[in-house]
C-alpha cells in the first residue's frame, strides 16, 4: 500500500505476513495503514514533517529531515493493536531554507486532520515540528470554540532541552515553545508547559531563568527515576487536571544515547523508558490528548535503527487500544 505524500515519492507499506490459523489476529501495521482521504473514519493519522532546517539554524547535526519514513519503516512489522483505522497523510517537506512556509503548510494539514476527528501523530523531522504542531492545534481549536471560552492547552514535552531559545536567525528547533509562549501572550490565553527530562548540562542559566519567568513546570533528567515515579505521576495528573487539551511532544534525544543514537544531539545521560512509559499511559487515557509528535530522529546516525525502533514502540503504545 502506498501513501499519498507531498513533494516526494510515497512510502510503500510492506512487510512480513504471518500464516496463522487466525489471520486477523496476526495482522501487522503494514497490512492496515491506508492512505488518508478527507472524510475518512475517525482513528489516528500519521503526518510527517521533512525538515531539519531548524536543526541547522540551531547548530545541530543535520539528517532529521529523513526521519518520517525511517520511523514508518520501523512501524511496518509491529503487531496491529487497534480496532479503528490508521491513516497515512504523507509528508510535508521543507524546501531549502523555507522553514516558516513548511511550518504553515504542516499546521494547515494538521488542522484539517483534527477537524476530521483524527488523533494526529507527527513524525519528525527536527523539533521545529513543535511550533508547526502548536499552530495547527490552535487553528483547529479556534474554529471549534468560536471565541466562547479561552483556549486552555497544556504542552507536555519529554526533552533534555527547554526549547525556549530566543530566535537568533529566525525560528529553529530550539525556539518552538518560546514561540508558543509568545502566541499565548499575544492572544491572552494561558501558557501551560511541562517538560520532563531537562538536563542541567544542556541548558544555560538564561534558559532556566526564562522557564521560571514563564511559569514552566519541569523535572530534571536526574529526577526521572523509578523511585520518583509516584511523585512524577502525581505532578503530571495535576497538570492535566488544569488544562482542557493536551499536545504531547517527544524529542527522542531525551533518551540515553545507547537507546537513541540516531538523533540531532545525543544525550549524555537521558531518561529511562521504564519511567516514561507509565507517564505516557496517563496522558493516553486522560481523554484530552489531541495530537502527539516525535522529533529529531536522524537516520544517518541511527545504529541498527535503534532510534526508529524506540520511536515506533512509543507510537505503538500511544496509538494502541486496550484489548
Amino acid at each position: 500500500m502506498q501513501s499519498t505524500i507531498y513533494g516526494n515519492p510515497p512510502f510503500s507499506w510492506s512487510g512480513r505476513i504471518d500464516q496463522e490459523t487466525d489471520p486477523q489476529a496476526a495482522q501487522r501495521w503494514h497490512q492496515k495503514v491506508r492512505p488518508y482521504a478527507p472524510g475518512g473514519e475517525q482513528g489516528v493519522a500519521l503526518l510527517g514533517f521533512e525538515s531539519d532546517e531548524g536543526v541547522r539554524r540551531n547548530q545541530g547535526r543535520p539528517g532529521a529531515a529523513k526521519g518520517p519514513d525511517h520511523i514508518r519503516q520501523a512501524l511496518t512489522n509491529l503487531p496491529w493493536n487497534r480496532s479503528t483505522p490508521v491513516w497515512d497523510a504523507g509528508n510535508i517537506r521543507c524546501h531549502g531554507t523555507q522553514l516558516e512556509q513548511a511550518q504553515q503548510d504542516y499546521a494547515g494539514q494538521m488542522c484539517q486532520l483534527l477537524d476530521n476527528g483524527q488523533l494526529v501523530i507527527g513524525l519528525g523531522g527536527g523539533h521545529e515540528i513543535g511550533w508547526a504542531s502548536y499552530q495547527g492545534l490552535m487553528m483547529h481549536l479556534e474554529k471549534q470554540g468560536q471565541g466562547k471560552d479561552p483556549i486552555n492547552v497544556g504542552i507536555i514535552n519529554f526533552d533534555a532541552h527547554f526549547d525556549l531559545r530566543l530566535p537568533e536567525v529566525g525560528p529553529s528547533s530550539g525556539t518552538p515553545f518560546w514561540q508558543a509562549s509568545e502566541y499565548a501572550r499575544e492572544h491572552s490565553i494561558p501558557f501551560n508547559y511541562f517538560c520532563f527530562g531537562i538536563s542541567e548540562s544542556s541548558n544555560t542559566q538564561a534558559l532556566f531563568n526564562r522557564a521560571d519567568e514563564l511559569g514552566v513546570t519541569y523535572r530534571l533528567d536526574k529526577e526521572m527515576t523509578l523511585l520518583n515515579l509516584p511523585s512524577l505521576q502525581q505532578d503530571l495528573q495535576q497538570f492535566i487536571d488544569r488544562v482542557d487539551h493536551i499536545y504531547l511532544t517527544i524529542d527522542i534525544d531525551a533518551f540515553p544515547a545507547a537507546l537513541a543514537p540516531g538523533v540531532s544531539a545525543p544525550a549524555a545521560r537521558g531518561i529511562p523508558p521504564e519511567v516514561v512509559e507509565p507517564l505516557l499511559d496517563i496522558i493516553k487515557h486522560c481523554g484530552k490528548l489531541k495530537l502527539f509528535d516525535i522529533a529529531e530522529t536522524c537516520p544517518k546516525h541511527d545504529i541498527d535503527a535503534h532510534t526508529a525502533r524506540l520511536a515506533a514502540r512509543l507510537i505503538h503504545q500511544l496509538a494502541g487500544q486496550t484489548r
